[in-house]
């Protein structure tokens, strides 16, 4: 279970990684095409990097932080279960970020730093559930 755990907090850190590359990908795609005459109104659906920005962060996330969640109660690994709610407090944080950011685009900055915040979390999580290292020259007690 420590090794699920370990994934799974890897997994949602990559998946902050993806979100980036997804949002930049959105973003500069969608510039391009203006300067190739695309005129992005009310009417603009986006395009593939906004769609992939959405699934990854409205669905795969969100079940990764679930299940990591549910994996910590079983894992033992010292303040598991402590850094998997925080993680998932981050997502569902990210989420309302998100949404509020449709109304009052400043707040998109705290969006992208809570990525931030979410990755870091998610990247101490694993390290926590990471095998300890036994020091060269002593022997293992059995």
């Amino acid at each position: 279970m420590k090794s699920t755990y370990r994934a799974l907090a890897n997994l949602i850190a990559l998946g902050v990684l993806i979100q980036v590359m997804a949002i930049g990908l959105a973003w500069f795609t969608a510039l391009k095409d203006v300067d190739d005459g695309l005129v992005i109104d009310k009417n603009y659906d986006g395009n593939f990097g906004h769609q992939l920005h959405g699934i990854v962060g409205m669905m795969v996330i969100p079940i990764l932080a679930i299940l990591f969640l549910i994996v910590s109660f079983f894992a033992r690994v010292d303040g598991g279960i402590k850094w998997a709610l925080i993680v998932f407090g981050l997502v569902a944080l990210q989420i309302a970020l998100a949404f509020v950011s449709f109304s009052v685009p400043v707040i998109g900055a705290l969006h992208a730093a809570n990525a931030v915040a979410l990755a870091g979390v998610a990247g101490i999580a694993a390290r926590r559930a990471a095998p300890t290292q036994q020091k060269v020259g002593t022997e293992a007690t059995i």
